[in-house]
């Protein structure tokens, strides 16, 4: 039996709002929002296995939704962490390598809700992809300590956090000179007290990362983790060419001298940056540099890892496929494009050229096709709303998700609108990115403007995504032969969190222009 979908994406004109104020939410664009509210009853979202190294720091804060006060419990939690009932954190360390299965309990006056839920303490970290918000597409070089926490309390406020939302991510603008107890790269004046901003976000439940490049300098010309002079000091700053910031300049000189500082410098001082981040307490490194070597990678890694803390490496931009075995022995993931706009040419050739990368992701090593971009975003002070239409916006959230991406927002989550917080907060959704076999989706019908995507999950159900790449409503089917299975399956709308029926032999959707329909598919017993 087929089973049609008709028009799962309603249609809505395009709006604009003023990039500094919250807009309201005209009706046409709430009529998009597919999302249900939460229950008020209890729900734990997230994943179902956290790792961790011997002896690293745990912080863990578990997602749950429902009316609050809530209050958690943990059985079977190893020696060395414990739990905030009041606040779901779970913090401390654990020793000893081996899995403990501990259940998860999440109470308030309307239900309780249980999870299993894996803490495996071994070599690995990030057994799935990470969750969080990264500076760049939204604030650019005008970065903040300000802005930072201020990302870092909406994300606590728009309930974020609850979903499985956890880093807080810095990107280039930063940096300021070398000096403090290791000489390593001290923060700039946008950031007074990077100790008291990382103390802050994780007595929020939250993580902090950081930014830095094997260059002399990044990409936006402030001091990288290499230099010229064994001291650690730079020449344009002695020469003056510097802002308030240490950023290389003025203007005319930066557009002058931007490619000779992109050069791996004489000295590098790695190892001083690295313990500068582990004594803040930096719980992610976005490494960015072109083209990407392996000794520079290699580098980087052997610092992290000789640190007892466990800091999830990120490596941009634009990966070496012919490297790929090697990024996956030595970090947590890599950008295997450019950077993406709010453009469906962008995201769309972005996300829909994946597949040759699919077998290299696994528990601990992600291909990332770079951050969201919904809500917004402008990459400097003036923002403006996605250019991305509701039905791309839909694609691209199910696409990453499909792909087992690291999901970091990109815009200004403190201004975040109704349709976009659905997008970021459906739990059933976020759950195929999110799956413990961490599987990349694969391509299994690629008929011009049609294509559909399959990934296996860990319960043994299938992800399905039939996408239309196309201009005009189109029909889109996949057969059970190309899902390479049998009988009749139960089919769910993910976006809609809904049962919509049995099926055997095919499936088919009504799929709007650009847009996407999302199942979960579960074999029915015999």
């Amino acid at each position: 039996m087929k089973i049609k979908i008709f028009t799962l994406f309603i249609a809505v004109l395009f709006f604009t709002v003023n990039a500094n104020a919250q807009s309201s939410l005209p009706d046409s664009l709430k009529d998009a929002i597919l999302t249900p509210l939460p229950l008020e009853t209890p729900r734990i979202n997230g994943p179902s296995v956290f790792g961790v190294r011997p002896g690293s720091r745990v912080l863990y804060t578990i997602p749950a939704t429902g009316i609050r006060p809530l209050s958690f419990s943990a059985i079977g939690l190893p020696q060395g962490l414990k739990l905030d009932a009041a606040t779901g954190k779970i913090s401390g360390a654990v020793n000893k390598k081996g899995e403990y299965t501990v259940t998860l309990e999440a109470k308030n006056k309307k239900g309780v809700a249980k999870k299993e839920f894996k803490i495996i303490v071994g070599n690995k970290m990030a057994l799935t992809p990470p969750m969080g918000w990264n500076s760049w597409n939204c604030w650019g070089g005008a970065v903040s300590q300000e802005k930072v926490l201020s990302s870092a309390k909406a994300m606590i406020e728009k309930g974020l956090i609850n979903h499985g939302w956890s880093y807080i991510n810095i990107d280039d603008g930063w940096q300021g000179v070398r000096g403090g107890k290791y000489n390593a790269i001290q923060p700039n004046a946008k950031f007074p007290d990077m100790k008291a901003l990382s103390g802050e976000i994780h007595g929020m439940g939250l993580k902090l990362g950081i930014y830095s490049t094997p260059w002399a300098a990044s990409y936006q010309l402030y001091m990288g983790s290499s230099g010229d002079n064994a001291d650690g000091t730079y020449d344009w700053i002695k020469e003056g060419h510097e802002d308030e910031y240490h950023r290389f300049g003025p203007d005319s000189l930066r557009r002058k001298m931007a490619s000779s500082m992109h050069h791996h410098g004489r000295y590098s001082f790695v190892s001083n940056d690295v313990k500068q981040w582990a004594d803040w307490g930096i719980d992610y490194l976005k490494y960015d540099w072109h083209p990407i070597d392996i000794k520079h990678v290699a580098e980087m890694s052997k610092a992290l890892r000789s640190q007892h803390r466990d800091i999830f490496f990120s490596l941009s931009n634009s990966a070496d496929y012919d490297s790929v075995k090697y990024y996956a022995a030595l970090a947590n993931s890599w950008r295997t494009t450019g950077d993406i706009n709010d453009s469906w040419k962008s995201m769309s050739t972005i996300g829909f050229y994946q597949d040759k990368w699919a077998p290299y992701a696994g528990q601990g090593h992600y291909n990332d096709p770079d951050m969201l971009v919904v809500g917004e975003v402008g990459w400097g002070p003036q923002l403006h709303p996605t250019r991305l239409t509701i039905g791309e916006q839909y694609t691209h959230i199910s696409l990453w998700c499909m792909l087992s991406a690291p999901l970091l927002i990109g815009c200004n989550i403190a201004d975040l609108d109704d349709f976009t917080l659905s997008l970021l907060t459906n739990d059933e959704v976020l759950a195929i990115d999110q799956d413990p076999l961490v599987k990349e989706a694969v391509r299994v019908v690629n008929d011009r403007d049609k294509v559909v995507y399959k990934k296996v999950l860990a319960d043994g159900s299938i992800a399905v995504a039939l996408f239309n790449r196309g201009e005009i409503k189109t029909q889109v089917t996949v057969n059970w032969r190309q899902l390479d299975i049998y009988h009749n399956w139960k089919v769910r709308d993910l976006w809609r969190q809904k049962d919509i029926g049995e099926a055997n032999g095919s499936f088919s959707a009504e799929v709007d222009p650009h847009g996407v329909v999302l199942v979960k598919i579960t074999p029915l017993k015999k």
